[in-house]
């Protein structure tokens, strides 16, 4: 996804202009968490799909400066996604998503696992009906040989548009999943944090809830607790925190540090992310 970050420079003048500050720059979950992976130093292959378009010409280069493998990015006749995002002077951020090309994605577009260590799967592309079905299929294959699944359960605001039950029917496939809290809060239907993990170990082996400024709370089923301090930081954009995080995590737990290293080098990388501008690590470009 191309990202377009509108950092405003006041509040909103509905129906005026509005001061801020425009950049363009790589992003799509994915894709974040693929460029976060490969700037720790750890190998990363993106599976997706862009337009045949500018936008898509300049995701691929960018792909190519972070370092990560994008053999297998599948160019469609569809425009390259869209993520126009809205930053306060708080650091926080809304997202307006326009999926275009990233839709569809099918069986055929994933590489052949051999020589991989992990899959990390965005949530969005199981939400996205256009993609579940071929989403599900590499899931399968994915298991079939052996590999861990990460899955990002990504905004609330997409998983409203699904029945609850069905996105509880995903995380029994997933070996770690990397909610943020409100998102863990909903997908559990719960009041409290306590009952949300508690809910989700139900579903899936191993839960990481990313809680922002409150750092990160982690549990693998019939262990305990682990709940870790975000890295102070002065916040820029919180656009990619959880990416970075998931990208860090990721990154340590399949190089064999236990969970309580692999939720620390979460937070970090999250806090390198969150003091710059865009959902990508500064050795790439703006677009």
């Amino acid at each position: 996804m191309l990202d377009v970050v509108v950092a405003l420079q006041s509040p909103i003048n509905y129906g005026e202009d509005t001061p801020s500050r425009i950049t363009t720059h790589g992003g799509g979950a994915a894709g974040n968490v693929a460029s976060w992976i490969a700037h720790t130093g750890t190998g990363a292959s993106i599976v997706a799909r862009v337009g045949n378009d500018s936008a898509g010409a300049a995701l691929i280069s960018e792909f190519e400066d972070l370092g990560v493998d994008h053999s297998t990015l599948k160019k469609t006749s569809d425009a390259t996604g869209v993520v126009v995002i809205l930053v306060d002077k708080n650091g926080e951020r809304t997202m307006f998503p326009e999926t275009g090309a990233n839709s569809g994605l099918v069986l055929s577009d994933m590489p052949d696992l051999s020589g991989f260590d992990a899959a990390y799967v965005s949530g969005y592309a199981l939400l996205n009906p256009r993609s579940r079905a071929g989403v599900l299929e590499m899931i399968t294959a994915i298991k079939a040989a052996g590999l861990p699944l990460f899955y990002d359960t990504v905004t609330v605001g997409a998983m409203k548009e699904v029945d609850r039950a069905l996105i509880h029917s995903w995380l029994p496939l997933m070996d770690y999943v990397l909610p943020n809290e409100e998102e863990a809060l909903y997908v559990a239907d719960a009041k409290d944090i306590d009952s949300a993990l508690t809910k989700l170990l139900e579903l899936c082996p191993a839960v990481i809830i990313k809680r922002g400024p409150s750092g990160a709370t982690a549990q693998i089923r019939g262990g305990n607790r682990i709940d870790i301090d975000a890295v102070k930081t002065a916040v820029a954009d919180t656009t990619g925190a959880g990416d970075s995080f998931a990208g860090g995590f990721i990154a340590a737990k399949i190089s064999g540090s236990d969970l309580r290293a692999s939720v620390v080098a979460g937070v970090t990388l999250a806090a390198t992310c969150v003091a710059n501008i865009g959902a990508r690590p500064q050795g790439g470009h703006a677009l």
